[in-house]
């Protein structure tokens, strides 16, 4: 069942890394992190895509947010995830690559246990890609979500940064 408006974010783990390694570059190991416990108490923006490198989501979905994170910012949100099927070191490398860093925290489900308990798995296994996650955007209050915004058709219309600044 695909999360809605007035549900709480369900119970789950998404993991980050944020530094590097000086010598190789490389991202350090990635932390899990509890989701409800990150939610608390902030208003977040958490959007989800198919899959890091991948060319809608690296030349629009992912930079639309790093562009309008002050306007987003200045509307009350606390923190922006971009949340994909990738691991933790694929998803930081991926954000240091589009200088998302201080504004859209990387989040990785590697094995889309988060993405199924929110109901937003796509599989892409026909196209040798395996279990993915729908492009999405979700509003949250406090762990409430008020705002569902689900694509259709392989677009970035309704979960873009700037629909969900119209919508805040």
């Amino acid at each position: 069942m695909t999360i809605k408006v007035g549900d709480r974010l369900p119970e789950g783990t998404l993991s980050e890394s944020t530094e590097f390694d000086s010598a190789t570059g490389c991202p350090m190991k990635p932390q899990p992190l509890s989701v409800t416990e990150l939610a608390k108490g902030k208003k977040i923006i958490i959007f989800g895509l198919p899959g890091a490198f991948t060319p809608t989501c690296s030349a629009q979905h992912v930079p639309g947010y790093v562009a309008h994170f002050d306007e987003l910012k200045a509307k009350g949100v606390d923190e922006i995830w971009c949340m994909a099927v990738n691991d933790g070191f694929v998803m930081a490398a991926w954000g240091r690559e589009l200088e998302a860093g201080g504004k859209v925290r990387m989040m990785a489900d590697g094995s889309a246990d988060y993405t199924k308990k929110l109901g937003l798995e796509f599989d892409l296994t026909v196209k040798g890609m395996g279990m993915r996650c729908q492009r999405f955007a979700l509003v949250v209050d406090d762990g409430v979500v008020q705002h569902v915004a689900v694509e259709e058709g392989g677009k970035l219309a309704v979960s873009s940064a700037e629909a969900i600044l119209g919508s805040l």
